[in-house]
């Protein structure tokens, strides 16, 4: 066995086929390579979502639904989703023999920007599998269930070392959801494959930093293993938002064509959201940090603007006194590629979604920040409207706090928010700019850590 890529078994689904392609992990993973590394057409690749913008809404929808089922998991391939098929195909998609650090955890924006500024590797600890649901409803949220948990024994059975939390979102997946189901896919151990990478591929005096997200959700349990929520904190709703009587979810369904109410039959209790990942990771990252001579570091959040914050104040303190750094970047979702705004000197700040929430936390940023030269902006349509949905006035208006205008990129203005495009599309914006003065020294992950444990708590960080 090739012990920096041990073989899946031979009747494992190809990874990149389990991989939900529109997952928020999928697009990060692909954004963290470094471009020379960087191999196939997912860049180039339009979410679902994002397509067939011409069709009337009706016909569209169904044309949608169609294409989201194809390319999903096949429900006769369920049982041949391998976790530790999919790590191995994480770990290959780093080419370099060595890094210096590891940044592993939570699908964060800003956990990539860190990976990046410190030529870092970033391995995500869970990751999004869909399956159709033949004969779905986005408002059955029991029946939802009921299916979800079925598939989840499935690959449980063939997966003791993970999770599965099944997500029912109409706001991140709109009409999607009545036809398929998400799950996310946490591992409970680190894979082998990761183990292998911490222990042979971290250059000596490196370290490996874990991200968790510790927001909490109402949970409903299921089979040993398993656990369903409506909704995500991710898509910038509460909890509250999502429940049945609520007005802005009443409305969003009605957009959707669904005309019966949720039929929600099933207790749940708060417990950590989809993102956070499992906590028995944590000690075995110690444990082998212990081993190789390296340093393990935790970085906990429960606000993800707070850490979008710290890591852009970060970017400004390790690019200070360069010109260049005068220049900010906040961008939403899939479009984000820490490494041209690295090559070019800019500060990043990352939004988890285009929700206003989103979209006024940048702007508290900026205001609390010296003035840049000037902020462009790239946010990410989400692909589903409703009354919480930043509108391009609040991205027009984040552009406007540089000292002289900033842009909103004319194509994602074009096509918001209900059009979400290739992710390669930040890519090539961020690309076209006029190269800057250099690339900054490397960022030490050891003084990246200490200045985030220095500065974090303010922000609502605890680094460990």
């Amino acid at each position: 066995m090739d012990q920096n890529h041990p073989h899946p078994t031979l009747d494992a689904l190809p990874a990149g086929r389990v991989v939900c392609a529109d997952s928020m992990g999928r697009a990060l993973l692909a954004m963290a390579v470094p471009p020379a590394e960087r191999r196939g057409g997912f860049l180039q690749r339009v979410p679902v979502l994002g397509r067939h913008g011409a069709l009337p809404e009706p016909v569209r929808r169904a044309a949608l639904t169609a294409k989201a089922v194809d390319e999903a998991v096949p429900l006769d391939r369920i049982d041949d989703i391998d976790a530790e098929a999919v790590a191995d195909w994480i770990v290959s998609r780093y080419a370099a023999a060595t890094y210096p650090a590891v940044v592993l955890g939570s699908p964060h924006g800003a956990a990539v920007h860190l990976a990046a500024a410190c030529g870092a590797a970033w391995l995500p600890t869970t990751f999004t599998v869909t399956a159709p649901w033949p004969g779905g409803s986005v408002t059955d949220w029991a029946a939802a269930k009921a299916w979800g948990a079925g598939l989840a024994e499935r690959i449980l059975a063939r997966n003791p070392g993970i999770t599965v939390r099944q997500v029912h979102d109409p706001v991140l997946r709109g009409s999607l959801c009545g036809a398929t189901v998400s799950m996310q896919v946490r591992w409970r151990t680190l894979p082998e494959a990761y183990q292998i990478f911490l222990r042979s591929r971290v250059a000596a005096g490196g370290a490996s930093v874990l991200v968790r997200d510790l927001r909490d959700w109402p949970v409903s349990d299921g089979p040993p293993g398993y656990g369903f929520q409506v909704g995500t904190p991710t898509s910038g709703w509460t909890a509250e938002d999502y429940r049945p009587d609520s007005r802005a979810l009443t409305k969003l369904l009605r957009s959707l064509g669904a005309e019966d109410p949720p039929s929600r039959n099933y207790e749940s209790s708060r417990q950590y959201a989809e993102t956070s990942g499992e906590p028995a990771i944590e000690p075995q990252l110690r444990r082998i940090a212990a081993e190789t001579g390296s340093a393990g570091y935790r970085v906990l959040f429960r606000d993800p603007h707070g850490f979008s914050g710290a890591v852009a104040d970060l970017y400004k303190v390790w690019l200070r006194p360069s010109a260049q750094a005068r220049r900010a970047v906040v961008a939403s979702g899939r479009m984000i590629d820490p490494w041209p705004v690295a090559d070019d000197r800019k500060v990043p700040y990352w939004c988890e979604s285009s929700s206003r929430q989103a979209a006024e936390a940048a702007e508290w940023w900026l205001a609390g920040s010296e003035p840049f030269d000037a902020v462009d902006v790239l946010p990410d349509p989400p692909g589903t409207l409703h009354d919480d949905t930043a509108t391009l006035w609040h991205w027009r208006t984040i552009a406007a706090f540089g000292r002289r205008p900033g842009t909103v990129d004319a194509l994602l203005a074009g096509r918001y928010p209900l059009l979400p495009p290739a992710a390669g599309r930040a890519t090539r914006r961020l690309r076209a700019d006029p190269p800057g003065e250099g690339q900054a020294g490397p960022l030490s992950v050891h003084q990246a850590v200490r200045w985030l444990k220095g500065n974090g708590p303010a922000l609502g960080l605890l680094v460990i």
